[in-house]
């Protein structure tokens, strides 16, 4: 076995340098084109709303599938892992451009204060799905083109406007969307042992973790111990060494795509915590692995 691992990359932090308009402690957009197919993986840490101009970007979540073709829009909630399939068609000479909205948390309630859409609870939740971009919603993103060119010039309190408008557009063009931004707001808990499992092996932090289950970081820690009997951090950790383990001696894959399959930041980090429970670098259980396989 022998096929690369791909990282998540974390969304919006280690957001590719293509053009951007960032603001302090809200929001991030960016805008690019490319022409060639591009694949990838992103642990999303902020609520992203894609809107595709040109070409395809297909989004892959767990058993979920959402192609999104040109003037068309889809919403992904923070705190989850998603593949992407991005290229342009033939038709439009392979070019493929799109624009991700990155909604801060902080952005939504002040959109909810000003604006007069019911905030009544809704009682099921809303399933992903692609929406169409309307006329309206065509005109905001191209008044957003020229500040690409210049983002350092770009104010704050402009962007902040601007995000703001692009949620009113939002609400007179699709309600069915703006009530899944809505439920974004609507965290409930969750348990804690499915939230676990179904993230060990993804780049995420207790955090994290804690955002998904909705508890609060403390809350989280000492619900998660009262289940585990173990400290979070100490649990995930040697969890994730496990399956490492399992990898390193029982496949072909590189120690560095190993560290990176099994949610280690990097794979300096993971040699040391490695070494620190098994005593021996990963290398060196590789080899002593093999040995023991030829010996026997």
């Amino acid at each position: 076995m022998g096929s690369i691992i791909s990282k998540a990359v974390k969304m919006p932090q280690s957001l590719p340098s293509v053009g951007m308009l960032k603001m302090k402690g809200l929001s991030v957009m960016g805008s690019c084109a490319y022409s060639d197919i591009k694949t990838g993986r992103m642990y999303l840490q902020e609520h992203v709303l894609l809107v595709v101009l040109e070409g395809v970007y297909i989004v892959r979540h767990g058993d979920e599938e959402y192609p999104v073709r040109k003037n068309e829009m889809v919403l992904l909630h923070k705190g989850i892992v998603i593949d992407y399939e991005k290229y342009g068609e033939e038709d439009s000479s392979h070019v493929l451009d799109y624009m991700m909205f990155f909604l801060k948390d902080e952005l939504l309630h002040e959109f909810m204060k000003i604006s007069n859409f019911p905030s009544s609870k809704l009682e099921k939740p809303i399933p992903a799905a692609v929406h169409s971009v309307n006329e309206r919603l065509l005109s905001y993103v191209a008044s957003l083109k020229p500040y690409f060119e210049q983002p350092e010039g770009v104010q704050d309190e402009l962007i902040k406007l601007k995000m703001l408008e692009l949620l009113f557009d939002i609400l007179d063009a699709d309600e069915g969307l703006m009530n899944q931004i809505l439920q974004l707001r609507q965290q409930r808990p969750t348990n804690i042992v499915e939230v676990v499992e179904k993230n060990l092996l993804n780049p995420v932090s207790l955090e994290d973790l804690a955002y998904l289950s909705g508890r609060s970081l403390s809350t989280f820690k000492r619900e998660f111990r009262k289940i585990y009997n173990e400290p979070a951090f100490q649990w995930i950790r040697n969890r994730r060494l496990e399956k490492a383990k399992e990898l390193l001696t029982h496949s072909g894959i590189s120690i560095t795509d190993i560290s990176l399959a099994t949610g280690f930041e990097n794979v300096s980090h993971f040699s040391k915590v490695w070494k620190k429970k098994y005593g021996v670098s990963p290398s060196a259980m590789r080899n002593r692995s093999a040995a023991e396989l030829v010996e026997g």
